[in-house]
Formats: structure tokens, sequence, C-alpha cells
């Protein structure tokens, strides 16, 4: 799925595009926008780690199974955060999106919500997938409850699916949305959009 290093999904405020080495100041500043590497809930990567973090998803990218995007506002060119398609099954064509986060500013825009209507668009109509499944931690109660409402369906909790950098043994909600349910999802995601007002989104 890496035969297309400039895939660009462009959205009314936001674009989307391949991670570049080029990218980490605009990840250390997006990041620093509420410092997001303190919170305990998912990984964000500080400073001093961006360069591992964008190594290691390039690396992913150049092995097939990891397309890494960063997220732009449109209005002003600024990286406001990252997200990615991993543990990408060509055989059985799913795929999982992850690995998102968002400034602290521009957790309170559309921003999210966007991003997930472009990544499923792609993931259905472009890749042809059959399913599409998120994971989240469970004490993150704001992701649990974004995923639900982009129209994805909870199916459980992997306990202690890994360990977090502070050494707590993670318990992850997985959901998913497939393909016969997508058209239903896609309908009532751009009416969410249509109607957008600047109510906050979590991170996913």
């Amino acid at each position: 799925m890496n035969d297309a290093p400039r895939l660009t999904l462009s959205g009314k405020t936001i674009e989307l595009r391949v991670l570049e080495p080029a990218d980490a100041p605009g990840l250390v500043d997006a990041a620093a926008d509420g410092e997001l590497w303190n919170l305990k809930v998912t990984v964000v990567p500080e400073p001093s780690t961006m360069d591992r973090y964008i190594a290691t998803a390039l690396r992913g990218y150049e092995e097939g199974h990891v397309i890494p995007l960063v997220i732009i506002a449109r209005d002003s060119g600024r990286i406001v955060g990252s997200t990615r398609f991993w543990k990408i099954d060509r055989a059985n064509r799913k795929i999982e999106i992850g690995h998102t986060w968002l400034s602290q500013s521009a957790q309170r825009t559309a921003a999210n919500t966007e991003a997930k209507f472009l990544l499923l668009t792609y993931a259905f109509e472009i890749l042809r997938s059959v399913r599409v499944q998120f994971t989240t931690d469970d004490l993150n109660e704001k992701s649990r409850a974004a995923i639900l409402r982009i129209g994805a369906k909870q199916e459980g909790i992997v306990r202690h699916e890994r360990i977090m950098p502070d050494g707590r043994k993670r318990n992850s909600v997985r959901f998913s949305i497939i393909d016969t349910e997508w058209p239903d999802v896609k309908t009532a995601l751009e009416n969410k959009l249509a109607r957008r007002t600047g109510a906050p989104d979590a991170i996913i």
C-alpha cells in the first residue's frame, strides 16, 4: 500500500499527507500545543523522541504495513497532528486507523471528525477494505465515545494488550466498521460535518 508516496487526502478544513522526515519541527510544535506527551492514555512523542517516532513510522511505511500521515490545517498550512493506517492486511483487506493525536487548539474543531471521514473513505472506497478497526485505552473515555460517535461498533476488550511508557499494563477496547456498514456511516459523518459548530473532539 506504499505505492502512493504522494498520497494526499483533502477536506474542507484539513489535509492529510504522507509523513516526511522534514516534518519533525512541525510535529514538535503541534505536540507542544498542550504538552500532549504528558497524556497517560495515549502515546505522543516529546521533542527528544520525535526523530525516533518518525523513523519508526517511515520504516513501517517502507515495509508496507503502515501509512503514516500528518494532519495539516488548510487555513494556516500548519501541522496540527498525526494519524496513520497501520496493521495493514492486504490478503484479508483489513486495516486499522490509529496513532491519532491533535494539538490542543485543534481539538475544538472539526479536524478529528474530518480526518476520520477522509481516512474511512479512502479505506473503503479506494483500498476496498472490508474491515476498518480502531483500538483505544479502556481508560480513555473521551476516545471511546468519539469512536462510537463516528459509527464504529465496540467488539470487546483486549486485556493487557500493551505496556504503556509508565509501565501500566493497558487493556484496550477494540471497535470496527465493516464494508456493509460504510454507506450509513458515511452519510452520518457527512451530516455531522455539515452541521459542525466547533464541539470538542477527543484524541484516538
